[in-house]
C-alpha cells in the first residue's frame, strides 16, 4: 500500500475542514513577459539551459534494452534503458562523423545501436560496442567515444535531465515521495501525443496553476465535475502542489484512508521550470512543455493508467478518457485559450495581466522565474 505525504494529507484536511486563508491580494505581470523575444532568450538561457527538467515518464521505456529518439528540446537527444534496467540521455549523435544514430520518434528495441551511415554500434549504456574495420582507426579507444550524455535522475516514475553538466538535482528528488505515494513508477503509458501550440510557455503553465477558469472555460467538458470542489495549494521548494475535492466526501473518510481520499480528490502538480501533472483519481496526465520561442511551445501529453487495458472494454474506456482530455479539455481549451491570449497580448492592448486572489500560483510561479532571472 503506497503512503501519502504529510504534505498530501494536508491539503486534503485544508478543503475538508477548511482553515486561514492565504494573505493575497490583486497582483499583475508584464505583457512583456510573454512577448519579448529578448526575454525569452534570458529564460531559455537561465532555465532551460541550466535547470532540470522532466523529459518523460518511467512508463515510456517499460523494459531494458529500449531507446527513444526525443526532439522536442531542439536538440537531438535519445533517452534509453540499458540492459540493466538503468535510464540515460545522450545526445542521439555517432561519435564517428556526428550522423544522426536513431531515426524516428517511435521505441526501439535492441540491445544494440548501429549508425546508418557506417555501422558504428553502441550498447544502450552509451558504450561504444562494435565499428567495421577497426584495422582503419590504429590507436582509437573504443572508451573514449561513448555517446555524449546529459545529467539525468530518474525518480519516482519519471526521468529528469539537464543540459547544463552541474545542474542540481536536489528539487527533482523533493517531490519524489508524493509520486510514489501516487505509484507513478509502476503505471502503464496507454497515449501520448504532441500538441504544437502557439503561444508563450508560461500562458500554459498559467492555466494549471489556478482553477478560476475551470467553470467557464471547461463548462462544456470537465467543468460539472468539479461544480462543488474547493482548492487547496501549497509549494514544495520550486514547484507547486495543489489539490481539488468535495467538502461532504471528505471530511466524512476516516483519518488515513488514502484510497478512499485518491478517489475523492483531484492533484496538481507543477514542476518548476515546465511540467505539469494533473493526478486524477484513476489515471494521471503527464505535460512535458518544451519551448521554442517566445510564441512557440511543444507540449507533449502523456497519458498512464493502472495497468495495460486487458479487454476490448477496457481500452475503450481510456480511449474515452483519453479522447476527452487530451483533445477536448487540454487541446480544445486550454490551448486553445492560450493561443488567444498569445494573440491578444501580441497587440500590446494592455500592458499588464492582472491576477485575482483565486490566481495567487501564477504569481508565485512568475516570481520564482524573475528570482532565477535576477540571480543568473
Amino acid at each position: 500500500m503506497s503512503t501519502p505525504t504529510a504534505g498530501q494529507l494536508a491539503l486534503a484536511d485544508r478543503i475538508a475542514h477548511g482553515g486561514p486563508a492565504p494573505v493575497a491580494a490583486i497582483s499583475h505581470v508584464a505583457a512583456a513577459a510573454y512577448t519579448d523575444p529578448a526575454r525569452w532568450a534570458a529564460e531559455k538561457t537561465a532555465l532551460f539551459d541550466r535547470l532540470p527538467q522532466v523529459i518523460a515518464p518511467s512508463a515510456l521505456l517499460p523494459r531494458p534494452n529500449t531507446a527513444v529518439p526525443h526532439d522536442g528540446f531542439g536538440k537531438p537527444l535519445l533517452i534509453t534503458r540499458d540492459a540493466d534496467g538503468r535510464a540515460h540521455v545522450f545526445m542521439n549523435v555517432c561519435r564517428h562523423r556526428g550522423t544522426r544514430l536513431v531515426e524516428g520518434m517511435e521505441a526501439q528495441y535492441a540491445p544494440r545501436l548501429v549508425c546508418p551511415y557506417h555501422a558504428w554500434s553502441y550498447a544502450l549504456d552509451g558504450k561504444l560496442v562494435g565499428l567495421p574495420r577497426a584495422d582503419s582507426f590504429p590507436g582509437l579507444d573504443k572508451t573514449s567515444y561513448g555517446l555524449v550524455e546529459l545529467p539525468s535522475r530518474e525518480t519516482s516514475g519519471l526521468i529528469w535531465f539537464a543540459f547544463a553538466t552541474d545542474a542540481d538535482f536536489t528539487a527533482a528528488s523533493a517531490v519524489g515521495p508524493d509520486f510514489d505515494a501516487f505509484g507513478l513508477g509502476g503505471l502503464h503509458l496507454f497515449r501520448r501525443h504532441t500538441h504544437d501550440v502557439a503561444a508563450n510557455w508560461k500562458l500554459i503553465m498559467d492555466a494549471f496553476l489556478e482553477s478560476y477558469h475551470v467553470q467557464r472555460l471547461h463548462a462544456g467538458t470537465i467543468g460539472p465535475f468539479f461544480k462543488d470542489g474547493v482548492t487547496a495549494a501549497d509549494k514544495i521548494g520550486p514547484h507547486q502542489r495543489s489539490a481539488v475535492g468535495r467538502v461532504a466526501e471528505l471530511a466524512a473518510l476516516p483519518p488515513g484512508d488514502w484510497p478512499a481520499l485518491r478517489a475523492a480528490v483531484t492533484f496538481a502538480y507543477q514542476l518548476f521550470p515546465a511540467t505539469v501533472i494533473v493526478v486524477s483519481p484513476d489515471y494521471v496526465n503527464l505535460m512535458v512543455l518544451m519551448p521554442r520561442g517566445h510564441d512557440r511551445v511543444l507540449v507533449e501529453d502523456f497519458m498512464l493508467i493502472p495497468e495495460a487495458p486487458a479487454t476490448e472494454k477496457a481500452r475503450d474506456h481510456w480511449q474515452h478518457s483519453w479522447d476527452l482530455l487530451d483533445t477536448g479539455v487540454f487541446g480544445g481549451e486550454d490551448f486553445r485559450a492560450a493561443t488567444l491570449g498569445q494573440q491578444g497580448l501580441e497587440s500590446g492592448a494592455i500592458e499588464w495581466l492582472t491576477l485575482g486572489t483565486l490566481e495567487s500560483g501564477v504569481r508565485h510561479f512568475h516570481e520564482e522565474i524573475e528570482s532565477r532571472l535576477n540571480t543568473g
